[in-house]
Formats: structure tokens, C-alpha cells, sequence
């Protein structure tokens, strides 16, 4: 029987690839975004289905929900960026981040949790970040959104787990490639100011030329690992950087 997977961010990067990789594999694939009139996708359109989704809405949630059907697994990879000075970030966009990274998680389980206990079956996909692997600067309010899942993650595994629901982190790097920037609520400009400039320049100049990367594919790879991991693992960084961060931790 063909097993079903629902996505949300799949706009774009890491979503996008994880859509057309498990599209690609057989899987039906319900690919999740704010605005779908959007969506472009590779590969079999008939076991594809695009559906409307703001996490950080409980009655979108509820809406995707019902649409959807059964769900043997949910991917949590929606998020939104935030680079700058703490000191000068607004607690709107702080809470913006955590609406959408943390809150918007947390609900999405919520919402498909009861369906997989009933069914004693499911796996629950976490995308976070490489900043929860190693202290990065300027990047505190979305490392807190961020590490909020990792510790969510761990114990919603132990807790699931009584239900035969297994549940996973994917720790993607930095890609250069993706929309990270776009997708920041505030232009990292508006977040440097002046006594910042010297401290920032040389963070600024390796985040343009990283040493090592992470790439859509191999987040798609980790995500497909990661639900078909049988040892009970729960962390699958993802990309050269974010594995290189994972050995050093």
C-alpha cells in the first residue's frame, strides 16, 4: 500500500526537494505552503496533491488536516529566517519567529497525533537547524526558535513512542541555494547597526563564502533516512557543514 507524506514549506528549498524525492520514490505527497497557486513541482503529478497551509493559523491547520486524510508522515519544515543584533530585534519579529518555528511545530503534531495513535502507526519529521549543533552569532532569536524543537523533539519521541509513533530531527545546514534570506521577516540590514559593523564584517563575509555547505538534496536524503531509520535514532544532521558540527558537538 502506498504510504502518504505531508510536507508543509514546500514552496521552495528543503520542501520542495523533499516533495519531488519522495514523489520520485512512490510515495503519494501532499505538499503544504501558504499560497499554492505557486507550487512548481517535478515529478508524478497524479500522486501529488497541493493543499493551503499557515501553521501558524489553527484553523488552516484544522482545514489541511481534514483535507488530507490519513497521514502516515508528517514533515514540520515550514519555518522563517532572522539574522541580526539581539540587542536591536524587535519582539515582534521574535515572536514572529516563534509562531511559525516553534508554535507552528508544535500544532502540526498536535493536529496529526491522534490520527496516528488511533492507528498505532506514524512518523513525525522535525526540520530545525544547524544552529542548534554550534553557537552562532547574531542569529540568537532564531537559534531559540529553533532549539525550542530540539527539546520538544526529544521528549514528544519518548512519549510517542508508547504508541509505536516514531519521532525525528533533521539538522540541516546552511544552503546557499535556498530562500533562507528571502524568507527573513527583516532585512539583516535593518538589524546591523553601526556599533556592530567591525564585529559583524568578517561573520558576514564567511556566511557569503562558507567553507562548507548544505545542498536541498541532501536534507531530501536525510528526511528520507530519517523515516526509514529502524534503530531508533533521533538526530540526522544534514549537509557537510551541519555533519562536521554534529561530530564536533
Amino acid at each position: 500500500m502506498t504510504k502518504t507524506i505531508l510536507i508543509t514549506g514546500t514552496s521552495s528549498g528543503y520542501g520542495k526537494a523533499t516533495a519531488e524525492h519522495f514523489l520520485a520514490n512512490g510515495w503519494n505527497v501532499i505538499a503544504t505552503m501558504r499560497r499554492p497557486e505557486a507550487a512548481r513541482f517535478d515529478g508524478d503529478k497524479r500522486r501529488l496533491r497541493v493543499i493551503p497551509l499557515d501553521v501558524t493559523s489553527e484553523k488552516s491547520i484544522a482545514e489541511a488536516i481534514k483535507a488530507s486524510g490519513p497521514i502516515d508522515v508528517l514533515v514540520n519544515n515550514a519555518g522563517v529566517g532572522g539574522v541580526g543584533a539581539f540587542e536591536v530585534t524587535p519582539m515582534s519579529l521574535i515572536r514572529a519567529l516563534i509562531e511559525t518555528n516553534t508554535i507552528g511545530v508544535m500544532a502540526m503534531c498536535q493536529a496529526v497525533i491522534p490520527q496516528m495513535r488511533a492507528r498505532r502507526a506514524g512518523i513525525i519529521v522535525n526540520v530545525t537547524s544547524s544552529v542548534t549543533l554550534g553557537a552562532f552569532p547574531l542569529a540568537a532569536a532564531y537559534t531559540a526558535s529553533k532549539q525550542a524543537i530540539e527539546g520538544f523533539t526529544g521528549s514528544l519521541a519518548h512519549e510517542l513512542a508508547y504508541f509505536d509513533i516514531d519521532v525525528k530531527l533533521v539538522e540541516p545546514g546552511y544552503a546557499p541555494t535556498t530562500r533562507f534570506g528571502a524568507n527573513a521577516i527583516v532585512p539583516v540590514e535593518r538589524l546591523l547597526p553601526g556599533e556592530y559593523a567591525d564585529f559583524a564584517k568578517p561573520i558576514m563575509e564567511a556566511f557569503a563564502k562558507p567553507a562548507l555547505t548544505t545542498t536541498e538534496s541532501d536534507v531530501a536524503d536525510a528526511v528520507w533516512a530519517a523515516v526509514h531509520d529502524h534503530e531508533g535514532r533521533l538526530r540526522f544532521p544534514a549537509g557537510a557543514d551541519a555533519i562536521a558540527l554534529a561530530g564536533a558537538r
